[in-house]
């Protein structure tokens, strides 16, 4: 068990936490959501000690150890694969460095036996003997193959090392597990993989997370960070969702009740408080308004952007053909037609694939043969993954830089697009090559929506995004009556809104799916 006590956190004026009380129990899973600077991961380093708060404990169950997944992918670089997950137990770890020293003195002594004979005794009780086997079991259902297990974490690519640290995380039975973000960068299987070993997890698991998917799926309790407070709700994320809108409605019913009973009150006793005869019903009615107490209802914090992807130019019946399109080392032979209406997904282990074939869709690259054919009704509009080129070597501010775009130059019809994507006021003002990732993805859909495509072309949209502009989306997609092909490695957005598949599992295999099934 793990257990926050008045926890109190802030930084100079601004106030984080306030006399926080949670407590995390063994066999449960906790969400924590929240919106994107409510203090979310700042409040995953204050239970792991990384962070001291200002007022309030931790408390965690005496021989408790906790694991938490490494943010940083450098940290291992030195060490090999197989050496990097089995670090997750640390305590373990010391114990075979302390073994092996002893083992390796020329003048092994009598003191020297009796301490590795008790370091023996420990390390069979914590399942020393049984580590390697299970640091082996975890990589290779994670996706690390053999011939990299003794490889230097230095020699792996990046998307791997999430792999191997997630692994490190999970390894030994922790009794707390901490995840900030883990299902970042991972494909469908792996998170998959942990959705169903997090299932199976019989200890207290922490995680924060801004896949909806994923925190349905694994999440006995959710913990809402908003207003300074952080409230534990029981279920997953849908069921808090549900439930946090039932009670908003309820309460707003709640005030406008009592607002026009006020309001009627008031109205009674200024026609007849002077009137003798009614002097007592007056009387009555101040006092009754007196008792009325109007509840002072707070909207959260979360503020979700307004994503609706419209069209001027109606699209004809032919919108792409695809034919024998090959680029050497990414695909190969890939042929397809579109029709109006299909929105499919585009599924690949291999990320540079993938934009590669958004790049050579959109004509920012070449193929090496095969035909791209757009109808001739057809204005697409793509957003890349990578961004940078739009934003990097500009100085304008958000006005000036989406004004760019808009065949209305006029800063009113310019802040009408900015506001539906929650850049309002000053907000609007600020230059561009300055902005957070996030920041720079609604720039990128306040744009998008500005050019009114009947084509979409999404790679990775939701990188960058947090939970309320994922919702958005979300709905935007559904909603849309274009066609879209999309990249994404969101689930719930995958399952929603994609009516097909394409699945390049390499080079040389493309496959259409034209239903959507995932397998739990």
């Amino acid at each position: 068990m793990i257990q926050a006590i008045n926890i109190s956190l802030q930084f100079g004026g601004r106030v984080l936490f306030k006399d926080v009380n949670l407590k995390f129990t063994k066999g449960n899973c906790y969400g924590i959501i929240g919106a994107n600077g409510a203090g979310k991961s700042t409040f995953l380093k204050v239970l792991t000690g990384e962070i001291e708060p200002n007022k309030g404990e931790v408390f965690i169950s005496p021989n408790e150890r906790m694991s938490v997944l490494v943010q940083n992918q450098n940290e291992y670089d030195e060490k090999t694969v197989l050496e990097t997950v089995m670090l997750g137990h640390k305590k373990l770890m010391q114990i075979q460095e302390e073994k092996d020293a002893l083992y390796a003195k020329p003048d092994f002594s009598d003191a020297d036996g009796i301490r590795a004979g008790d370091l023996e005794t420990e390390f069979a009780e914590l399942g020393g003997w049984e580590a390697e086997g299970e640091a082996k079991m975890l990589l290779t259902g994670i996706g690390i193959k053999e011939e990299y297990f003794y490889k230097l974490m230095s020699e792996i690519d990046p998307k791997q090392k999430v792999k191997i640290l997630l692994a490190q995380a999970l390894f030994g039975n922790p009794d707390i597990l901490v995840l900030d973000e883990p299902t970042n960068n991972l494909d469908f299987k792996t998170v998959r993989w942990l959705e169903n070993f997090l299932l199976g997890f019989e200890n207290t698991v922490i995680i924060v997370s801004h896949n909806r998917h994923f925190l349905n799926k694994v999440c006995t309790n959710i913990c809402d960070v908003d207003y300074g407070q952080i409230n534990m709700y029981l279920g997953n994320y849908d069921f808090w969702y549900e439930t946090t809108q039932l009670i908003a409605r309820q309460q707003k019913d709640q005030n406008k009740k009592a607002e026009q009973r006020a309001k009627e009150l008031k109205d009674f006793i200024a026609r007849f408080s002077a009137n003798a005869s009614k002097s007592k019903q007056a009387t009555s009615r101040k006092k009754e308004l007196e008792r009325l107490t109007i509840e002072d209802f707070k909207p959260s914090n979360r503020k979700y952007p307004y994503m609706d992807f419209r069209f001027e130019r109606e699209p004809g019946k032919e919108i792409l053909i695809v034919k024998n399109l090959t680029k050497k080392g990414y695909f190969n032979n890939i042929s397809f037609s579109i029709n109006p209406n299909d929105k499919v997904a585009f599924l690949s282990d291999n990320a540079l694939a993938t934009t590669m074939f958004f790049d050579i869709l959109s004509g920012k690259a070449e193929a090496d043969s095969g035909i791209v054919h757009w109808g001739k009704t057809i204005n697409w509009s793509y957003l890349p993954q990578d961004n940078r080129s739009f934003f990097d070597h500009s100085e304008n501010s958000i006005i000036d830089w989406l004004r760019q775009y808009s065949k209305d130059q006029t800063e009113m019809y310019i802040r009408s697009w900015l506001g539906r994507m929650l850049f309002s006021g000053e907000e609007a003002t600020k230059p561009v090559n300055v902005l957070s990732g996030g920041e720079k993805v609604r720039c990128m859909f306040a744009k998008l929506m500005l050019e009114a495509p009947n084509f979409l072309l999404l790679d990775e949209p939701t990188n960058h995004l947090d939970l309320e502009s994922i919702t958005a989306l979300n709905k935007g997609m559904i909603g849309y009556k274009g066609a879209i092909i999309f990249a994404s490695h969101d689930q719930e957005i995958v399952e929603t809104v994609a009516n097909r598949i394409f699945d390049l599992e390499n080079e040389f295999s493309f496959k259409d799916l034209q239903t959507v099934k995932f397998e739990d």
